[in-house]
């Protein structure tokens, strides 16, 4: 995989050479390509934003170092061997990302990312772009950041981790929370190492019982309990279809049931008035 960072602070993206993301760089399986926004500026200020057209606050990124930007990363992309681009525009508008989307991102063979500062980058930009290639528009969550570099680690870090190879362990992101399949919409439960007893907490006698399926049931407990606990609205959007006997057995407990009423507004699930035991 190919990435192409373009920003104002390059020194932002230090981070990309250390931990899991440094090593795939190391061995090859990933290109990681940092630019300066102002090496496509031509005045004496390297001057990358202007004044709005309409008025208010702050400032917005310009057209042409942006196009100038994309375009020479574009060519020189090309001109190695890469193919397949797409834009990830960092912006508190942009649709969540989830690990369903960095899934999909990290199939993808060349990322190219523009993490925007002040107001965000003429809408023109992205407008442009979007003839050429897929275009995601992303936010990591309901909050403004100064600007999108932040972002682009978070993103990088969750895509590059699902690559083939970088993780020691190919099962670790098998049961991680959100992670496609039995875990889709639920969080992982709490994990738990030696020793078995540190300040007079032990750990659940399950987990020392060697007994796989007991303790595959445990960890799927906790999933629901923690779940239900910390992210309820996760459980509402749920397809009854997606738990078995166990599983419901578990969310009665925990005060929940299928809603029938639900499915025309997006909501499968219900708080009752079940008390956990």
């Amino acid at each position: 995989m190919r990435l192409d960072v373009v920003t104002i602070f390059p020194e932002y993206l230090d981070p990309l050479n250390v931990s899991l993301v440094g090593k795939a760089r190391a061995r090859g399986q990933l290109g990681v390509h940092v630019h300066d926004l102002r090496d496509w500026t031509y005045d004496r200020h390297n001057t990358v934003d202007d004044t709005p057209y309409g008025g208010g606050p702050g400032m917005v990124m310009k057209t042409e170092p942006w196009g100038d930007a994309l375009d020479s990363v574009l060519a020189d992309g090309y001109e190695h061997g890469s193919h397949g681009p797409a834009l990830i525009v960092p912006t508190p508008s942009g649709r969540p990302f989830t690990q369903e989307l960095a899934v999909h991102l990290s199939e993808r063979p060349w990322l190219i990312f523009t993490p925007a500062r002040y107001e965000g980058i003429d809408r023109r930009v992205v407008d442009e772009y979007a003839t050429r290639m897929p275009v995601y528009e992303v936010s990591i969550g309901d909050y403004v950041l100064a600007g999108g570099e932040a972002a682009v680690l978070v993103i990088t870090e969750a895509v590059a981790r699902l690559l083939p190879g970088v993780l020691g362990n190919a099962e670790s992101h098998r049961d991680d929370s959100f992670a496609p399949g039995a875990m889709a919409n639920l969080l992982e439960g709490p994990v738990h190492t030696k020793p078995p007893v540190w300040r007079g907490r032990e750990i659940p006698d399950v987990l020392l019982s060697g007994h796989h399926g007991k303790i595959a049931r445990w960890r799927r407990d906790e999933a629901l309990r923690r779940t239900t606990a910390h992210r309820p609205d996760l459980i509402e959007r749920c397809d009854p279809k997606a738990f078995d006997k166990k599983d419901r057995e578990m969310l009665s407990i925990l005060g929940w049931e299928p809603d029938p009423e639900g499915e025309p507004y997006g909501r499968f699930w219900r708080r009752t008035g079940g008390v956990e035991e």
